[in-house]
């Protein structure tokens, strides 16, 4: 059984960090595709950041240079380290697994708010 278990939100000031983590069990991290997405208020929710088993990883126009997806193998762990957070990055933040383009498996989320 996959589990995904989101941590690291919070309240944070325009311009500051945060670093989310996503600890999964029953799969392994490193041996497939996993997702950082995320859903403001009202909004659908979109993909931020992708990492492959082969470690390629691709961003979304809007966090591009902000952010970065990692992952730490031994302890089966994604992250996504967020730096010089704005407002319009509020919302709630999801891991997934990617399987042929399609996320699943997602975790509770995180939540993320940014005050200007």
């Amino acid at each position: 059984q996959v589990q995904l278990v989101e941590s690291g939100g919070g309240l944070v000031q325009a311009g500051e960090s945060l670093r989310l983590s996503c600890t999964a069990s029953g799969i392994i991290v490193s041996a497939n595709t996993m997702g950082w997405y995320r859903q403001a208020p009202g909004k659908q929710r979109e993909l931020v950041a992708r990492i492959s088993s082969g470690g390629l990883t691709n961003y979304a126009d809007s966090v591009k240079g902000r952010f970065t997806i990692s992952r730490d193998n031994a302890k089966n762990t994604m992250y996504l380290q967020m730096n010089s957070l704005k407002p319009e990055d509020t919302g709630v933040y999801y891991c997934a697994v990617v399987y042929s383009g399609i996320a699943r498996n997602w975790g509770q989320g995180t939540q993320v708010t940014v005050s200007s």
